[in-house]
């Protein structure tokens, strides 16, 4: 069997080596248009923030090393310009020599990637991030040139983790500009507070629902003009608005896409043509959550693809069933993760949902070091189901994510979270895990013990009854303007001073006293609601300018 592989690094290459142990004598040829076939493509803003000292580092493969020990014949510097699939074969173009030649195939996979959006003219000072290359001519041009402003165009992962980066540089002063309301579009509004704080802490300047009309260069400066009229120079502009999968090749060749260029494949990755293959960037897959066509351009996903393409090919029937989005991303000294679903989505496709926000310790507080995070869940109203969560902390956020990453996978409720048995030793977690006390949380509602109500909620209220259930100390450090104070230890001492024909409105710090302190009402005849995540959550994700 002959397999044509068009396009390296997570997806292509990852194929190619599954193929060759399935196989030992099956003929595999991988192109690759650029001159790396496999690459860290995740590090390559930490190799332009010099936390990774060489781009040799960032190489997982080379050619040669491919064929010593895979026997994978590697052509990079080679681009596929045409499939004629009538024929069974590809059109190529040696880069070097403008050579076009064909090559035959029996089956076919295609793993272009994705490309970054650029509708700006082109300019030296314009740059996109994709491959080695472009990481490396981005790192030569701030080493030579010294720019003083940077702007970023686009808060997502790869706009983030670039600010990060850059912000060593002394004397830089660095702008994300992102249209949206908030950076990291899988994030709700509230949790991003958490990351736009955190980067203007670190002198970062963040420019929130305001796209860019236009960019052009005058002088030695380029000039943005915003969608509110507003201007602003930069010496350099790096462009992280995103990635559209690189399918035109495919289009031409009448392999089936969506309306947004995404090639159609079916559970073993296959297109409309039972010989064509293909994975990545480059196609459509289904939500595990909401089970609907969705477009997830991450790592993880291409690489499990990619096996599921080799075994198919050889007749190993596994299926590639979907993907969570799960994934996560650090922003200078804390962590945030990411998976499944979150309000946004929700509330687009009608699925019902609540909301469950706690912010426990990462690990046993008697125990030196602990820190505080904040994990926001979307649950199933009725079944408890878990839909989506977002973890915001120092410690432990990968961990926390990952469970609850396999929860959904696995359709786990409220319930199984509970009873789920995880490690404990003080150093690592606390006796009653995070997941098991929001396992918990969530229970306590579902069964009607408490009634729970956001922070976004209450601020719509006119004129909300709120109760701050903390100590004296805390309240006295800061409060809401208009909250009543009563410590929970003294609340059933004075009952009477609170209103039975009015709904209150319960806080705390974090939500467990606020809730104690529900029980100890309600079962005295108020009426109450907690509100969750407490005024810590208030302070960091809610309060105007935090």
């Amino acid at each position: 069997m002959k397999i044509v592989i068009v396009g390296g690094v997570a997806g292509g290459a990852t194929t190619a080596a599954r193929l060759r142990r399935l196989d030992e004598n099956a003929e595999i040829i991988l192109f690759e248009r650029g001159n790396h076939i496999s690459f860290a493509n995740c590090g390559l803003p930490y190799y332009i923030g010099d936390v990774i000292k060489e781009k040799e580092e960032l190489l997982l493969q080379t050619p040669k090393s491919f064929k010593k020990r895979f026997n994978i014949e590697v052509r990079v510097k080679q681009e596929v310009i045409k499939l004629k699939r009538e024929d069974k074969k590809v059109e190529v173009q040696n880069k070097e020599n403008g050579e076009i030649y064909e090559e035959t195939y029996d089956k076919l996979v295609l793993a272009p990637g994705a490309e970054p959006m650029n509708p700006f003219p082109k300019s030296t000072k314009i740059k996109t991030l994709r491959n080695v290359e472009d990481a490396v001519e981005i790192k030569k041009y701030i080493n030579e040139n010294r720019p003083k402003e940077i702007t970023i165009i686009g808060g997502g992962y790869i706009g983030v983790e670039l600010a990060e980066n850059l912000s060593k540089e002394k004397d830089l002063r660095l702008k994300i500009l992102e249209r949206n309301d908030h950076l990291i579009a899988p994030l709700d509004q509230d949790m991003a507070n958490f990351v736009h704080t955190k980067l203007n802490k670190n002198g970062i300047e963040i420019i929130l629902k305001n796209g860019v009309q236009e960019v052009k260069e005058i002088d030695s400066k380029m000039e943005i003009l915003l969608q509110n009229g507003n201007k602003i120079e930069s010496d350099l502009i790096l462009l992280c608005m995103g990635v559209i999968p690189e399918t035109n090749l495919a289009i031409r060749a009448g392999i089936k896409t969506n309306e947004k260029g995404s090639i159609i494949v079916n559970e073993w990755m296959q297109t409309n043509d039972e010989n064509v293959y293909a994975l990545g960037d480059a196609v459509q897959v289904n939500h595990i959550v909401t089970e609907s066509p969705s477009y997830i351009p991450l790592a993880g996903p291409a690489n499990r693809q990619a096996r599921v393409v080799a075994n198919h090919i050889c007749n190993r029937k596994t299926s590639y069933l979907g993907s969570l989005g799960s994934s996560i991303l650090k922003i200078f000294d804390c962590n945030l993760g990411i998976t499944g679903i979150n309000e946004s989505i929700c509330i687009r496709d009608h699925i019902p949902y609540k909301v469950m926000i706690i912010s426990p310790y990462s690990h046993a507080t008697y125990y030196p070091g602990a820190t505080q995070m904040t994990i926001k869940a979307l649950y199933d109203p009725k079944t408890g189901k878990i839909l989506g969560a977002q973890v915001w902390g120092k410690e432990s956020v990968d961990k926390i994510t990952d469970i609850l990453a396999t929860a959904i996978r696995m359709k786990m409720t409220a319930y199984d979270l509970e009873e789920l048995e995880l490690c404990y030793a003080p150093p690592f977690s606390s006796v009653k895990s995070p997941v098991n006390i929001l396992g918990n949380s969530i229970e306590n509602e579902i069964e009607g013990l408490v009634e729970n109500i956001t922070w976004k909620e209450v601020m719509k209220l006119e004129d909300p009854y709120i109760l701050d259930v903390r100590t004296n100390r805390e309240y006295e450090n800061s409060h809401l303007e208009k909250a009543v104070l009563i410590p929970l230890d003294e609340l059933r001492t004075r009952l009477e001073e609170l209103p039975k024909e009015r709904i209150i409105y319960i806080h705390c710090h974090t939500g467990l006293r606020s809730y104690i302190a529900c029980r100890i009402l309600s079962q005295n005849g108020f009426q109450v609601k907690n509100i969750i995540g407490g005024y810590y959550f208030y302070k960091k994700a809610i309060e105007p300018g935090n």
